[in-house]
């Protein structure tokens, strides 16, 4: 079956919206939930204690810095519902996305802006992790690769997104591998028209652009998307829009490797800024999804029967000439649902993907003003949001809420539980979510009136 590539130009859609200069046209949304975790690691299938909430320091809110943000989200705690630990790391890095590598016992931390990548033990006390480790020489030692992104763990390995690239801070970019305890191995660049590093074309694209990153270890299979570089994701929202260069750089491809060598073997064309990407678990089932964000559109990537690789547009998020733009997306963890959420109207969606070449939406629900983040349980009866996108781009005055939610579904609907203002307490943007327990590590919770809050600058 062969992709189809629906377009529309960024400047229609800018204008299709009504949006002002101060409004947010397109952000990258933040992958973090259970059912997204590397298949290299354990899984947390029971109850989560905590939610570990990577946090961008906002200027006049508390202590202005980035923070890791620890909540306490077991019902049978003293402290549920509460944050018991925020561990600032010191300036504002533009705090993005965060990943376990494989034992669980260490959480990577980016930033896209400083490319500082913040290192935290998250196994000698879940409650309170401790900053272990910080990587500053990400650049240098990459060869120029800017903007850390999804820090995903391998066999013993994290490999790394980059968004741009040092020498012109457009999209450009590559992939870079460190050992689990933070030393440097090899850089993979994206392949581009003018260097395909092996790889086929599908079809008009080979931007050389980054975002996110997925595997299948039994088809031997890693793929990536796309986004825009450091000069566009750092720009003035207002000011970007009125650049009529700067709206025509963003990606258009995901790419299909080959996982054990980390050599890309095709481009598939996926116009729109294709961005989180969800590969399903069952054992037959050889696919993974994106959302483009220009588009509004859910894409499948999938495996046919001769063992290649295609890009297919299968279903609209809500009413594209309205410009919802798909953030954040989070498959089941038996493929059968994938929830969307949308940041300019607030709202999740829940599809139904049992056919995966047809989904079709069957719930929705308004979060807030504005939503980034979706991250769920293994087993799907929870679900936790957050609001923050980048920290030029969330919207403004009495729109830019910034809040945690917590959620229980129960099939049918999205019941609160409880939320955290992150202005009113003054930790700043909450931004993408890992979950902690104390059973990864062998350890019984302490008893329910031993919490206490901490902080920690």
């Amino acid at each position: 079956m062969k992709a189809t590539h629906p377009r529309r130009p960024w400047g229609a859609l800018a204008l299709a919206a009504g949006l002002s200069g101060a409004a947010l046209l397109v952000a990258p949304p933040l992958g973090a939930d259970e059912t997204c975790m590397s298949p290299y690691m354990a899984k947390i299938v029971g109850q989560e204690d905590f939610v570990y909430v990577w946090t961008l320091g906002q200027e006049g809110v508390g202590d202005e810095q980035d923070k890791l943000v620890t909540i306490d989200v077991n019902p049978n705690s003293s402290e549920y519902g509460k944050v018991v630990q925020t561990l600032s790391v010191g300036g504002r890095n533009e705090a993005h996305h965060s990943g376990f590598t494989d034992d669980r016992r260490y959480l990577w931390a980016a930033g896209l802006d400083t490319n500082k990548i913040f290192i935290f033990d998250v196994h000698t006390d879940p409650a309170r992790p401790k900053l272990h480790k910080v990587i500053t020489d990400f650049v240098a030692r990459s060869g120029g690769v800017v903007g850390p992104h999804t820090t995903y763990a391998l066999a013993g390995r994290m490999i790394i997104t980059g968004l741009s690239n040092n020498r012109d801070h457009g999209g450009r970019t590559a992939l870079v591998e460190y050992t689990n305890d933070g030393q440097y191995i090899a850089t993979h660049w994206m392949p581009t028209d003018d260097n395909l590093r092996g790889a086929r074309k599908a079809g008009k694209h080979a931007d050389g652009y980054g975002y996110d990153l997925r595997v299948l270890p039994r088809r031997n299979l890693m793929v990536t998307s796309s986004f825009t570089g450091w000069s566009n994701y750092m720009m003035d929202f207002g000011k970007m829009l009125q650049d009529e260069a700067a709206m025509k750089r963003f990606g258009n491809t995901v790419v299909v490797w080959d996982l054990h060598s980390r050599k890309p073997k095709k481009v598939l064309d996926v116009p729109g800024a294709p961005l989180e990407l969800r590969c399903a678990w069952g054992a037959n089932h050889n696919y993974c999804f994106t959302s483009t964000a220009l588009t509004s559109k859910i894409w499948l990537i999938y495996e046919d029967e001769s063992g290649e690789w295609h890009a297919k547009a299968v279903a609209d998020i809500g009413d594209p000439s309205k410009v919802p733009l798909p953030v954040d997306i989070s498959i089941t963890s038996d493929d059968k649902h994938l929830w969307v959420d949308t940041f300019m109207d607030g709202k999740t969606r829940l599809f139904d993907i049992s056919d995966p070449f047809k989904p079709r939406q069957v719930y929705e629900k308004q979060i807030g003003k504005q939503i980034n983040m979706a991250s769920q349980s293994w087993n799907g009866k929870r679900i936790y949001y957050t609001s923050s996108l980048l920290a030029n781009w969330d919207k403004k005055g009495d729109e830019d809420e910034q809040y945690f939610k917590a959620y229980d579904w129960d099939g049918t609907a999205l019941q609160q539980k409880f939320a955290i203002d992150f202005t009113a307490a003054k930790l700043g943007r909450p931004h993408q979510m890992r979950f902690g327990a104390y059973s990864l590590y062998g350890m019984k919770p302490p008893r329910a009136d031993s919490h206490t809050v901490a902080q920690t600058d």
